[in-house]
């Protein structure tokens, strides 16, 4: 590889990861149309490559996050089973559709829960009463000198979404998470620091756990994936700080615009 394109590669993994990080969902939702529309990578190695670099992300923006107790460890290990699984699915499922296949599906997804957040973008999912009992699966934010309490709501609902998340992770190398934040945070009374925390936590395991199918097959091509995974390692520590420093109203908008430009281009290239 010319060392001027792994520099772009390194480039495009680090925006990629700042963004990923700062929203818990996955810097594929950028990297992919990048590497495809931009760059001109096979969808296959740019979601193989995204996989790889989804690894990176959550090892570097989870030990942010675990440090400041936004993860949700307890609804974490819940849910990873069902996403774990889905993402296996999902790996083998994306040698049977066609490149324009997985354009519409990649475009489908993201613009539907881009509407999703839009919708519900000025809803609170916490508690101000601290002495409300949390739940097995709830737990307590805290955010400057306020104290919250929050509670899991439609548990089925949250193990579904987790396993249609893994599913698309390993189908379009997204991680996952443009499905379990939207869903957990408009849906299951999760707050969106901690939606995005705990999701940003899972999408590694899930990462991995379809990223294997596409080494098998020959569709991770190392040089690439290397370079974008090490962007990606630098600009995920970065994005979570910035998150930190956002309103959860500018960060659901932010996810929102995010999921209906990207999934609009994406569907548009498909037609």
């Amino acid at each position: 590889m010319p060392a001027h394109h792994a520099i772009v590669y390194l480039l495009t993994g680090a925006a990629s990861g700042i963004v990923g990080a700062m929203l818990g969902i996955g810097g594929g939702v950028f990297l992919v149309p990048l590497l495809t529309l931009a760059f001109h990578v096979p969808i296959r190695a740019a979601v193989a490559a995204s996989l790889v670099s989804v690894i990176a992300t959550a090892t570097a923006s989870s030990t942010v996050n675990l440090d400041r107790g936004l993860v949700n460890m307890r609804l974490a290990m819940a849910l990873e089973v069902a996403t774990s699984l889905g993402g296996l699915g999902g790996g083998l499922a994306a040698s049977l559709l066609s490149t324009q296949q997985l354009f519409l599906t990649f475009g489908g997804t993201l613009a539907t829960m881009g509407v999703l957040m839009v919708m519900r973008s000025g809803r609170r999912n916490v508690i101000a009463d601290m002495s409300v009992d949390p739940g097995r699966l709830g737990g307590y934010l805290e955010e400057g000198e306020d104290s919250y309490v929050y509670r899991l709501r439609r548990l089925p609902l949250a193990l579904g979404a987790s396993l249609v998340a893994g599913a698309v992770s390993g189908l379009l190398g997204l991680g996952g998470g443009i499905i379990k934040v939207p869903v957990l945070n408009t849906f299951c009374g999760i707050p969106i620091r901690v939606a995005a925390a705990t999701s940003a936590f899972m999408i590694g395991v899930t990462a991995a756990a379809s990223v294997f199918v596409y080494f098998a097959r020959g569709d991770v091509v190392l040089p690439l994936a290397s370079a974008v995974a090490l962007g990606a390692l630098a600009g995920s520590v970065a994005g979570v700080r910035i998150g930190q420093r956002v309103e959860a109203r500018a960060l659901k908008i932010g996810m929102a615009v995010v999921l209906l430009v990207v999934g609009g281009r994406m569907a548009l290239e498909a037609l």
